[in-house]
């Protein structure tokens, strides 16, 4: 089992409590999307997964490991199986694409291997190789700043691609590339992740890009899992209530108007 949540909650400093009794299972292989309102708790839920918040309650289980009694060597292990897509993919603006995609192997290499990548990139090949299906294979050595916003996720995912991960988690992964772009990198996730045999749990707003690319659907609300079902399964009745009173209702997530301007291509 890739992920096991028992009665999980995540309390911030300050006393927010981002994540209520959160019970989940996630086998191998298995792709899920988490869906639901702003300040729902994804963006949480994807963080306590990737190790970077530690649970105020409950158990944790990842890839077979207990996070909270890992330190040191043992928790940078872990930590180098899992692979966090970003949103905003904290890339330095000088540093080059190549470099950038092999640093997702920095926590399996050596410190001198690591150091010497750094200044010197040591696999060009398989930095190209990772962003060639991301249509980025031009940008190799391109420098981060000078990529939009669409371009640096990419780049973001091939340095997860390159990095061979365990587990993916992706946050909002293409919310800034065009419909086209954002249908063909969901389905470049899903065929890695199975041709891999690895887990992929992404968080989307767009809730038809999550219907059509993820079997399995959560819906979060306040924190708390609202419903956890195979795809083909998610009613107007479950998105009506995921989403109600929101800004934006489930039926606009769901379709978008004629009239209304696309995202900026990218």
């Amino acid at each position: 089992m890739t992920v096991r949540l028992d009665g999980v909650g995540l309390t911030h400093p300050g006393g927010f409590q981002a994540l209520h009794d959160i019970d989940l299972s996630i086998n191998h292989g298995e792709r899920v999307a988490i869906i639901g309102p702003s300040g729902a708790g994804k963006t949480s839920l994807l963080r306590l997964l990737g190790t970077g918040l530690a649970p105020s309650a409950g158990q944790m289980q990842l890839l077979d490991s207990n996070p909270a009694t890992l330190k040191g060597r043992a928790l940078r292990r872990l930590r180098a199986r899992i692979g966090l897509i970003h949103q905003s993919p904290p890339l330095p603006p000088r540093q080059r694409v190549v470099t950038a995609v092999l640093a997702g192997r920095l926590g399996q290499w050596s410190l001198l291997r690591a150091l010497v990548s750094l200044c010197y990139p040591l696999d060009v090949a398989g930095a190209r190789a990772a962003l060639a299906p991301l249509d980025l294979q031009d940008k190799l050595f391109a420098r981060c700043d000078q990529l939009s916003g669409g371009q640096l996720q990419r780049v973001g995912i091939a340095r997860v691609l390159y990095q061979r991960a365990d587990l993916l988690l992706a946050d909002e992964p293409v919310s800034a590339m065009d419909p086209v772009l954002a249908d063909h990198t969901l389905s470049l996730l899903g065929k890695v992740a199975a041709e891999r045999q690895i887990s992929l749990v992404a968080s989307l707003h767009a809730v038809d890009l999550a219907l059509r690319h993820f079997p399995r659907i959560i819906g979060l609300r306040g924190g708390r899992v609202l419903f956890d079902l195979p795809a083909e399964r998610v009613s107007q009745t479950e998105l009506d209530q995921l989403y109600s009173n929101d800004s934006f209702s489930a039926a606009e997530s769901l379709t978008v108007p004629a009239t209304r301007a696309p995202r900026r291509c990218t």
